[in-house]
């Protein structure tokens, strides 16, 4: 990538210019970041922390003078409106598959709470995750494949008296554990990619659906999970019902159709929660903006939608604008963006580019509550991950083999969550074709906004807030994120 260099319009501009290029990170040959020089910070209304493509800032806070002045002049302008006030922000994050928390869970004790701390943490150098997901049973990235209540052939256990979480008593619950000790009130959502086999039509781990004769037993399933999960001191904020219900192809999978799920939650699930006094908020579909269809159709039952919290969508398919399509159709229901993966070995400069702005952007202006990540952690293989069907190329933001390198979705997500916490509204920004942005103000009044370019050639550009600019610049593909 070429030097990035400005033309300069005053002074200032050309010191902030150049105190920006001092305070650029360099990186280490695994993407971690070493520690820059010490400098003497500058006064500053706003402060920017930034991302590069070619790594040479990776949440790299700018040492720069951006001030609001009155002064005009003829840069492209993204004004942010606090006037503007649309969706509550849930938090930022992961899935903390199975695979992901073994790994974590072998690392050293002092290592281990360290990493812990600087991804759960608040605290400085900490970058503030805040939503978890987590697979209920065995996802595609676990080691083995299991459910929490499996049986002998020919066996069935309609009462759920077998059920049992114990399969993830060593490395899950404890690493949640310690999570909930750092941040005790980060939000989790479960997801199942498959029921017990014995509930399917083909006794199954992969594809197959579930029986209707079993619908009732299945709620009981997600009922004694979720309290479960609350004895270990786990508090499950959600559920989806299925991950990914038409694509029975990984390794677990089950294939569930919108009417079906809609039966399932009116006759079965939902009035088992009601029953046993669950809170936890269910949530459809999970899957591909490419099927808006398939949560509207669960909502348009009448009897299904009390119960329905929300949609929520993945975009290994269709267009993130899908999601506001479901809001206009439902505005009183959430939307939830719940997955996306790089696939190894990854592009660095072009998923950092597309996540920000497809994802962090494009999710949230199209009314997500989150935006999740997938796999937090994979080895320097892709492991662990089930055999035919389990994921082989799944990039973590953390690979953990066993030292520890920082990837792309580390950064993507840290440009929101860091900054960006719960009960923070978003609220109006100019949109743009090449600097991609989303604003929001958080709930101790601060503004944040989030801006990607999107092209390949470094853009200055103006901030408006309450009639005044600050005059600032990104290189092409870089990410900023501006808080003041």
């Amino acid at each position: 990538m070429r030097l990035f260099s400005i033309t300069c319009i005053s002074f200032a501009l050309i010191f902030a210019s150049c105190a920006c290029k001092k305070a650029i990170k360099t990186s280490t040959d695994n993407g971690n970041p070493t520690i820059p020089p010490v400098t003497t910070p500058v006064a500053s209304d706003v402060a920017f922390w930034l991302t590069t493509g070619d790594k040479s800032a990776l949440l790299q806070k700018q040492n720069v003078a951006l001030n609001f002045t009155a002064t005009n002049n003829s840069y492209t302008t993204l004004e942010v409106d606090e006037a503007q006030v649309f969706q509550q922000i849930d938090g930022f994050g992961y899935t903390l598959t199975g695979g992901s928390a073994t790994l974590l869970n072998s690392l050293g004790s002092t290592e281990k709470d360290a990493l812990l701390k600087e991804l759960f943490s608040t605290e400085d150098g900490a970058i503030g995750v805040s939503y978890l997901r987590i697979s209920i049973g065995a996802s595609d990235l676990s080691a083995n494949v299991f459910t929490y209540n499996e049986r002998p052939t020919g066996q069935t256990d309609i009462n759920q008296d077998n059920f049992s979480i114990a399969a993830e008593m060593t490395d899950l619950v404890p690493i949640l554990k310690k999570i909930l000790a750092i941040n005790p009130n980060i939000k989790i959502l479960g997801s199942p990619w498959t029921a017990p086999t014995w509930m399917k039509t083909n006794n199954a781990y992969k594809g197959g659906s579930l029986k209707p004769a079993y619908y009732q037993s299945y709620a009981t399933y997600f009922v004694k999970y979720i309290q479960a999960m609350k004895a270990q001191g786990i508090p499950i904020d959600a559920i989806t019902i299925q991950n990914e219900p038409l694509h029975p192809g990984n390794t677990p999978s089950m294939y569930m159709e919108a009417a079906d799920q809609a039966i399932f939650i009116k006759t079965a699930l939902g009035p088992a929660f009601q029953t046993a006094g669950i809170t936890t908020k269910i949530i459809v579909y999970d899957h591909n903006a490419d099927r808006p269809d398939y949560p509207m159709a669960i909502l348009a039952d009448p009897a299904a939608n009390p119960y329905v919290d929300g949609s929520a969508f993945h975009l290994y398919g269709g267009n993130i604008s899908a999601l506001s399509q479901v809001h206009e159709a439902y505005p009183n229901k959430n939307i939830y963006f719940t997955e996306q993966w790089v696939g190894g070995p990854g592009n660095f400069a072009e998923d950092l580019k597309w996540h920000v702005s497809t994802l962090i952007i494009g999710a949230t202006r199209n009314w997500s509550r989150n935006v999740l990540e997938w796999n937090l952690a994979a080895d320097a293989n892709y492991n662990p991950h089930t055999p035919d069907g389990g994921c082989t190329t799944c990039l973590g933001a953390l690979t953990i083999s066993p030292a520890v390198t920082r990837n792309v979705a580390y950064y993507i997500i840290a440009h929101a969550s860091k900054f960006v916490r719960p009960g923070s509204v978003r609220i109006g920004s100019t949109l743009n074709s090449t600097l991609a942005n989303v604003a929001f103000k958080t709930a101790d009044g601060k503004r944040v906004l989030i801006v990607s370019n999107t092209s390949t050639s470094g853009q200055t550009f103006n901030i408006k807030y309450n009639g005044k600019l600050v005059t600032t610049s990104l290189p092409g593909g870089a990410v900023g994120t501006f808080v003041w």
